[in-house]
């Protein structure tokens, strides 16, 4: 159970993916401006990210190791991802609209989130059993939803600053993110 917790602690604040890996940049820097859209879509990456996960351990176990077509698995995984997506993006469309447009292109670029294929291909590489990939995966979608919210809800704060006019925008947000980063780097003793 300890090795579980160790596991799911490393990659929520020591592997994060998005300050440690700089995986999954695009909706880091283009859905943080609001944190319910933030929010959101840490909750839908997070999903994608377990549900992935989920699938592709079953299948590169059950499937392509077995049948020695191993060398598959990229392509599987993107199928499998690429999937999941259209259906949790089906299912916000019918069930919540706003939150749909409030997401734009960003929900469809799950499809291609490095985070999302590079948990997967890690847990590959690390050979974790089907608990640890679970754990792990979990964790690394909680990692992403609470570094997007720390971001977002910095960036909203910012608007009401006096930022100078040169910095608004993306330099400041990559000022934010190095300096997130540098926070989160002092968890990395800890575990």
């Amino acid at each position: 159970m300890s090795e579980l917790i160790a596991i799911f602690l490393g990659m929520v604040l020591i592997n994060n993916f998005i300050l440690v890996r700089f995986l999954g940049l695009c909706p880091f820097f283009g859905v943080s401006k609001k944190i319910e859209s933030a929010i959101s879509m840490g909750i839908a990456v997070t999903f994608v990210m377990t549900i992935a996960t989920i699938a592709t351990w079953l299948i590169r176990r059950y499937i392509l190791i077995p049948f020695d077509i191993e060398y598959m698995y990229i392509v599987i995984f993107i199928l499998v991802i690429a999937t999941l997506v259209q259906i949790i993006e089906l299912f916000i469309k019918k069930t919540n609209i706003a939150l749909y447009f409030s997401f734009g292109i960003y929900l469809p670029l799950i499809t291609t989130n490095c985070a999302v294929l590079g948990v997967t291909l890690i847990l590959v590489y690390q050979d974790y059993s089907f608990p640890q990939s679970v754990v792990a995966a979990l964790g690394g979608g909680l990692g992403f939803t609470l570094v997007l919210a720390m971001m977002s809800g910095i960036r909203e704060r910012l608007e009401l600053a006096n930022t100078p006019k040169s910095m608004k925008g993306l330099p400041i947000a990559f000022i934010i993110a190095a300096l997130l980063g540098l926070a989160f780097l002092g968890f990395g003793g800890m575990i």
